[in-house]
């Protein structure tokens, strides 16, 4: 809970992580199905420990300080050979490691400790090798774009948990007709048959609602075959929600993926949480929805909650940071940052149950999956 092991090496923090991840939650929950990278130290390699794990499920990272001895490189060739993915981790270019560079699929580059110099040999380095290459400690904007421009296809870093806002930038007609679609389906007099001609002229809008009611996250034994049918299955308030985060996904389409992830964990997080305190869960999923939004549309938060008829709690956590929902906001703003200190005290203050929080994340992030994986 300190978000470090103080006194315990490696080996056993791994050897904690992966028991924990694999053996108890699941991996597949956590990750939606993706790669996890995971540290391992040199002793762990040379035991063959990554090989206990399914191939398809980690990318084994080798940490910085691993040397490329004739067994380490041993050890990594038997991992490739079993169709395990390697990763180079904070890789700083010698050519001791170019045995290593063979066998890697993904370098790694931490963008905070790397000079500009740094960079650009190790961008050069990669080209010689079948290799993409990972940006660490991305925070900025212009970072991303920078680490963008020089090769980078993946990314790693706050960019994506603290939003750039770019100003004076207008919003295209298209976003503006998702805008209004987000707006009119959260009228508290809105009538259930317009809804359903709404989703019926928007066919991406149609599509994902059938195959999300069809997916193994509800399990039906008979499918979802018309738009009536699934309203009827979600109610009126799940169907407003369903369709406000595909709505809000249209907005993001242009930025990284990770942007509407992280929005629909969040609103189905504290959708669940506001159940659980007996709270209009409506509004807190809609909290969570349009946390990220001023990111997707480079355009300020303050500007963008003056377009949608959200209610003043929601403005007020949004825009000014404050008010009586924006404890819950930045409660899930600490658990992804693993402030487990801050985490606990707002736990605290707010009077919830510890032990459910895991719980209640690890469900958004298996919802979210199947809503937008």
């Amino acid at each position: 809970m300190a978000n470090a092991f103080p006194g315990v090496d490696g080996c056993m923090a791994t050897s904690s992580l992966l028991s924990s991840s694999f053996f108890t939650v699941g991996i597949q929950q956590i990750t939606g199905g993706h790669r996890a990278f995971i540290n391992f130290t040199e002793d762990m390699l040379l035991r063959g420990i990554p090989a206990m794990f399914p191939p398809q499920s980690v990318v084994v990272e080798i940490l910085e300080e691993v040397q490329p001895t004739e067994e380490v490189s041993a050890a990594c060739h038997s991992l490739v050979d079993k169709g395990y993915m390697l990763a180079l981790d904070d890789f700083v270019y010698t050519r001791k490691y170019t045995s290593l560079l063979e066998l890697a699929k993904i370098i790694k580059v931490d963008f905070m400790q790397s000079s500009i110099e740094q960079i650009r040999e190790m961008v050069e380095v990669s080209k010689k090798y079948s290799c993409k290459l990972l940006a660490e400690k991305i925070e900025t904007y212009e970072e991303y774009t920078l680490a963008s421009s020089m090769g980078f296809v993946y990314f790693q870093g706050y960019f994506f948990a603290k939003p750039e806002v770019l100003k004076n930038k207008e919003i295209s007609s298209s976003q503006m007709v998702y805008m209004q679609l987000i707006l009119e389906i959260n009228r508290a007099e809105f009538d259930i048959k317009k809804l359903e001609e709404l989703i019926k002229q928007d066919v991406a809008i149609s599509y994902k609602l059938i195959k999300y009611l069809n997916s193994a996250y509800y399990s039906r034994l008979q499918p979802i075959s018309s738009i009536r049918q699934a309203i009827a299955f979600l109610g009126e308030q799940g169907i407003r929600l369903f369709v406000s985060v595909i709505a809000t996904s249209k907005l993001s389409e242009s930025k990284p993926d990770e942007l509407i992830r992280i929005s629909c964990v969040r609103a189905r997080f504290l959708e669940i949480l506001g159940a659980e305190l007996h709270q209009d869960k409506g509004v807190f999923f809609l909290l969570g929805l349009f946390s990220m939004l001023d990111a997707m549309l480079d355009a300020s938060m303050e500007y963008l909650m003056k377009q949608l008829p959200v209610s003043a709690d929601i403005t007020e956590a949004l825009v000014h940071r404050s008010g009586p929902l924006f404890p819950y906001l930045q409660l899930i703003e600490r658990y992804e940052a693993a402030n487990w200190n801050e985490l606990d005290a707002a736990i605290r203050d707010l009077h919830l149950d510890g032990t459910k929080i895991m719980d209640f994340y690890l469900e958004a992030v298996l919802w979210s999956g199947y809503l937008v994986g």
